[in-house]
């Protein structure tokens, strides 16, 4: 059986971009954190193992992301793909109910089940006291496996992001299905190798960048909100394309 998209994919980060920098984050403290492909896989896999296992994650599932621009959220949007599930931001499509929440808050009122991501380079649990009932991210993914066996497979007419109000100044709104997803992360490598940076305030518009950029074989430089790296940065880091909000 052939891979979907989403494993294809990250098959190429781990075997093409193994030890090279797939995505480099500059967050508000000043962190840089780099993960070569490999890690980046790694991550994600993890993630998709604790969907599937904890949180029994199967295609049709609706996973809702209330997450800002990060590496994790990146990781997370990934690991949705790849276990078949609809990313969500903000509300579901007409009629749909969200079975889990992932979020950066301490907040027990949320749709379904509901997963706090501690957002710090160094957080081993989230760093306040979580209502009962509530899954602590950083404190189970690292138990979990870094290899993935791919599971059931969602149809070309599922969706795979549904974005359910205007973000930003793009006003992405609408649904992407996983037949439009397999054409965005299905690009043959061009050689180009371009380092993305993305710092647009707009999630999926980074998601849209990056997924291409990766699928290319090129690298993601993401930032914070608020965070401009100056010209030495860019430089160190070898950007060649700017994502423009």
């Amino acid at each position: 059986m052939t891979m979907s998209a989403a494993s294809t994919l990250l098959s190429g980060l781990r075997t093409r971009q193994a030890t090279s920098p797939a995505l480099i984050w500059y967050g508000p403290a000043g962190e840089r954190i780099e993960l070569s492909g490999k890690v980046l896989d790694n991550w994600v896999a993890k993630t998709s193992n604790f969907l599937v296992d904890e949180l029994d994650a199967e295609p049709g599932r609706l996973v809702r992301l209330n997450l800002p621009i990060h590496w994790k959220t990146l990781v997370w949007a990934l690991a949705v793909w790849q276990t078949g599930c609809t990313v969500v931001l903000g509300s579901p499509a007409e009629g749909g109910q969200v079975d889990i929440t992932v979020t950066d808050t301490a907040d027990g009122g949320a749709e379904g089940t509901i997963v706090a991501v501690a957002l710090g380079a160094l957080d081993l649990a989230f760093p306040s006291e979580l209502p009962a009932g509530v899954v602590d991210y950083a404190a189970e993914v690292r138990s979990y496996a870094d290899t993935y066996m791919e599971g059931a497979r969602p149809g070309d007419g599922q969706p795979a992001l549904e974005v359910g109000s205007p973000t930003a100044a793009r006003e992405l709104n609408g649904t992407v299905s996983y037949g439009s997803l397999g054409t965005l992360l299905g690009g043959a490598s061009d050689g180009s190798a371009e380092v993305l940076l993305a710092s647009a305030p707009d999630l999926p518009l980074v998601l849209e960048a990056a997924v291409g950029t990766w699928a290319s074989g090129g690298a993601v430089v993401l930032t914070a909100a608020g965070v401009e790296p100056d010209e030495r940065v860019l430089a160190s880091e070898k950007v060649t394309k700017r994502l423009e909000a």
